[in-house]
């Protein structure tokens, strides 16, 4: 899955659960809501809440493609996927929720 935008949920450095949405922008300007926990991992309703307030909404079904990066055996990192499209046709601004 690689058309933009995309969203996606997975966990910072610090452990807690972010979701971002991909966009043409650089990086630093990616739409962000911090769930701010480790455990328990959001559920669909609360990411689909997020989702709404960075100004997208699911686009398709609602199935997230899930993937764990395989660098190291001991610190697999977990991550999901879904194809987003902004809300308003000018598109979604950058500002976290």
């Amino acid at each position: 899955m690689t058309s933009l935008p995309q969203a996606r949920m997975a966990t910072q450095a610090s452990g807690t659960w972010v979701l971002y949405v991909l966009t043409n922008a650089p990086c630093m300007e990616w739409p962000m809501h911090d769930f701010g926990r480790v455990t328990p991992m959001p559920t669909v309703q609360e990411r689909i809440r997020a989702l709404t307030a960075l100004g997208y909404a699911v686009s398709g079904g609602p199935e997230w493609e899930w993937n764990a990066t395989s660098h190291n055996p001991t610190a697999r990192h977990l991550w999901a996927a879904i194809a987003v499209r902004p809300l308003t046709p000018a598109g979604a601004g950058g500002e976290g929720a």
